[in-house]
């Protein structure tokens, strides 16, 4: 049977050429058109014929290409044979390099391979030793029971023979013991008693899961690693490496709340573990959330540590400080600080002792911060000033002055005497218990009188050397400086008396004189160092702040590298502007520092929000009634230093009575911001910028808003401004001035009118524009104004005394004869504060 089974194959044949003639089954045919392609042959042309590497011969000019020189052939021929070299030479180094890796590969093969069979002889020996000493114990046992069985049975019993010694290598009663070790013509490795090879408990071959679940036979075996683990554990006690230490037990000190982080720092384990223990306990914590002191106990027992519970105030703990030892104090300058009265010369006494021009820089001629200077005396001694202001407001900067202070001036005029600034700043030297020396001042002016001062101190207690007291005083002038070598030396003679003394070697502790926030330099703290030494680099917390010194300027302005006892520096490196009047204490670590300051800061806004709340429905209803009855000035106050934004806040605080107070809705140190301005505008508050001005996007935005943003340079301006604004506030206060009486005759009814009174004016003037009283029986029954006021016929404005006119009141008619009418004027009062 043919492949076609009869059909009619598919054929082609040509009609004509490019043409193709198919034809299919049942007579189909069909013409195709097929492009046909002729193999192209190239013919060389007569006289090029070819090297034997197809380039052209050199040399003969008729078998070179056409327009190629003999020399660029020549060149050309070079350069082939310089790169077949080349590529011979790439050949040869890859060749090289391939030779010396496989090299290198075959030694690190040898190596492992040496090292391998070395520690698997190290293996066998210390395994044939265990055996081998096993057996010798196996040995001796047997001995000893043999010989103790020898000797209790009968030496006559002819039955028992003794046998001939036993053999080392056989076991008694049983058949000579095989080798130990037996060792496969294919395997190395040690054969056990029966020949089978001992992989040491490895599992050999795949596990599946019949042997798995069963067990295989004899239970399942330890893993590869697990040997592996056992073998290293082996090996490092061989060879006297250092195994597992034993957990070192810890006392975890635990506050009522701890970072997840913080916790493991304090029980020296991984925060993975940590997190892992809390997670098993079905507490989802990351590292840096915070948990409570029941959870943080349960995981530090289950670690194994002891848990020693502290409260958060015992943070500050690590600040208490031991007594210094007498051995280890120093003399140290005496901190001096000048006080008085506003304009009685404080600061220019404190110029003329420095040689310096301070009061020129201060606005309005008057001191405005607390400033601290260190003076060397002639006879070389070190002095530290502190200068005070003296207006009213500055009441808390001399109270921080005299705390902080071994000796006070009390500067006095000699032409203006005792005032109420010298008065509490006397005060506040006796709350201090601080010697004090009085400074005369101003002795050169035609109308001095120091006898008048020393008399106006005695009222105050203050008795001077002069009147047989203990205080000494010293006649003074800053401007010719006359007594100021008189006033140095009293405060030497004051200090020698003191004793001042202080140990430079502790760690520093300090008071915030001023604190401000610099553009350039930020947070910026004037330090009083009172004990140890401050360097740079030490991490402190100063109040609700922490920071680490990154540098520290003298009053000159110089950088300085330490700073001693008494010794007044600017510090930086705060990470935010701390309170005037607060402690600064060096500190061992960041954490310590930022754990205390964190915890200062939670105690004192839980405070606030104590103080701001009212405990009771009642208390509540009671504080809202109050404050609808008083008209609020509320007011931003941004300042240059702490210790000005404090004196301006207590000052508004002072300003108001019952119907008008001034609220100080925030208080700061630096520029005016646009955050400022977005509250001003909130609250409809003005801005109070002192020594400090807004920043142009703030300044933009409360042109936009309409805030008002004042600036202020001295701080009485600021006080009569507010107390301006506030006196608007109040409500204008009306004054009645009686003008006339009335006594109506006789009531008359008057259509399209009512009632009319037919009075008769016995006092002074009755006026239309006035206000009136209806008395009946000196009763008040009605205050009104009048409708009409006639006299006969005619609408006239006054009458007066001893005519008659007629009167009717606006929306009144209950009038009777015998009813006095009185007649008065109001007119409204500004008021002040």
């Amino acid at each position: 049977m043919s492949d076609t089974d009869g059909k009619k194959t598919l054929g082609l044949r040509g009609s004509r050429p490019g043409n193709v003639k198919q034809s299919f089954s049942h007579g189909r045919t069909k013409n195709v058109v097929v492009e046909t392609k002729r193999k192209r042959v190239v013919v060389p042309k007569p006289g090029q014929a070819k090297g034997g590497n197809g380039a052209p011969a050199g040399g003969d000019p008729s078998k070179r290409p056409a327009g190629i020189s003999e020399a660029e052939l020549e060149r050309r021929m070079k350069a082939l044979a310089l790169a077949r070299a080349r590529e011979s030479e790439d050949a040869e180094k890859r060749a090289a390099e391939e030779k010396a890796r496989e090299e290198e590969r075959q030694r690190r093969r040898d190596e492992a391979e040496a090292k391998e069979r070395e520690e698997r002889e190290r293996e066998e020996r210390a395994k044939a030793k265990a055996e081998e000493e096993e057996r010798k114990r196996q040995e001796a046992e047997a001995e000893k029971a043999r010989a103790a069985s020898a000797k209790a049975a009968p030496a006559a019993d002819p039955a028992v023979q003794p046998g001939p010694p036993a053999d080392p290598g056989t076991r008694p009663n049983s058949a000579p013991r095989k080798p130990d070790r037996e060792r496969d013509s294919r395997d190395d490795r040690p054969r056990n008693a029966k020949g089978q090879r001992d992989d040491g408990g490895r599992r050999a071959g795949k596990l599946t899961l019949n042997q798995a679940l069963s067990g295989g036979e004899g239970g399942r075996q330890k893993s590869l690693a697990a040997m592996k683990r056992k073998q290293e554990r082996a090996r490092q006690k061989a060879m006297g490496g250092p195994v597992e230490r034993e957990k070192v037990v810890r006392e975890v000190k635990l506050p009522e709340a701890i970072m997840v982080s913080e916790l493991a720092n304090r029980m020296s384990e991984r925060v993975a573990d940590v997190v892992k223990s809390l997670m098993q306990n079905g507490i989802m914590a990351t590292q840096t959330q915070t948990i409570d002191a029941d959870t943080a106990e349960l995981i530090i027992e289950e670690f194994g540590h002891k848990v020693h519970r502290v409260s958060d105030a015992d943070v500050e703990d690590v600040l208490k400080t031991e007594e210094d030892n007498p051995a280890d104090m120093t003399d140290r300058p005496p901190v001096i600080t000048i006080m008085g009265h506003v304009d009685h010369g404080k600061t220019s006494i404190l110029d003329a002792i420095r040689n310096a021009r301070v009061v020129q820089g201060e606005a309005g001629g008057i001191t405005q911060h607390i400033g601290a200077y260190q003076v060397q005396s002639d006879s070389g001694k070190t002095l530290t000033f502190l200068d005070t202001p003296g207006h009213a407001a500055f009441t808390s900067m001399r109270a921080r002055g005299a705390q902080v202070t071994d000796i006070v001036v009390l500067v006095v005029a000699a032409d203006d005497a005792v005032m109420p600034q010298t008065i509490e700043a006397i005060n506040h030297a006796k709350a201090a218990k601080v010697p004090m020396i009085v400074a005369i001042n101003k002795c050169d002016k035609p109308g001095a009188n120091p006898d008048k001062v020393r008399t106006d101190l005695l009222q105050h207690e203050v008795i001077v050397e002069k009147l047989s007291g203990d205080v000494q005083d010293v006649e003074v002038s800053a401007i010719t400086g006359k007594g100021l070598d008189d006033l140095l030396e009293a405060i030497a003679l004051q200090s020698e008396i003191l004793e001042l003394k202080a140990n430079p070697s502790r760690k520093a502790e300090g008071a915030v004189i001023e604190a401000q926030l610099d553009v350039g330099r930020g947070p910026v703290a004037t330090v009083l160092v009172q004990r140890g030494t401050l360097n740079q680099g030490d991490i402190f917390v100063v109040g609700e702040q922490w920071g680490k010194v990154r540098a520290m300027e003298n009053d000159q302005g110089k950088r300085v590298k330490e700073a001693g006892p008494s010794v007044p520096v600017e510090v930086l490196g705060l990470n935010g502007t701390p309170e005037a009047g607060d402690v600064l204490n060096v500190v061992a670590t960041e954490a310590q520092a930022r754990e205390i300051a964190e915890y200062r800061a939670n105690a004192a806004k839980e405070k606030r929000a104590a103080a701001g709340a009212a405990t009771t429905l009642e208390q509540l209803m009671a504080k809202a009634k109050a404050d609808e009855n008083v008209a609020e000035l509320p007011i931003l106050v941004k300042a240059d230093v702490q210790g000005s934004a404090e004196a301006i806040v207590q000052a508004m605080e002072k300003i108001g009575n019952d119907e008008v107070r001034v609220r100080v809705l925030h208080y700061g140190v630096g520029a005016i911001t646009e955050t400022d301005v977005g509250l001003a505008e909130a609250s409809g508050a003005p801005i109070m910028g002192f020594n400090v001005r807004a920043n142009a996007s703030a300044r933009n935005s409360a042109n936009q808003k309409g805030v008002e943003v004042r600036y202020y340079s001295v701080i009485y301006d600021l006080v009569d401004d507010v107390k301006a604004a506030a006196s608007g506030l109040l409500s204008a206060e009306v004054r009645e001035t009686f003008i006339g009486y009335a006594e109506i005759k006789e009531v008359f009814k008057v259509s399209n009118v009512g009632k009319v009174a037919g009075c008769l004016v016995t006092e002074g003037v009755a006026r239309r524009s006035a206000g009136v009283r209806l008395l009946r029986d000196n009763v008040v029954i009605h205050e009104g104004t009048l409708k009409t006021l006639k006299r006969f016929k005619d609408e006239v404005s006054e009458v007066i005394s001893g005519q008659e006119c007629g009167m009717a009141f606006e929306n009144y008619d209950d009038i009777r004869p015998q009813d006095v009418i009185e007649i008065f004027t109001r007119e409204e009062v500004e008021r002040s504060l």
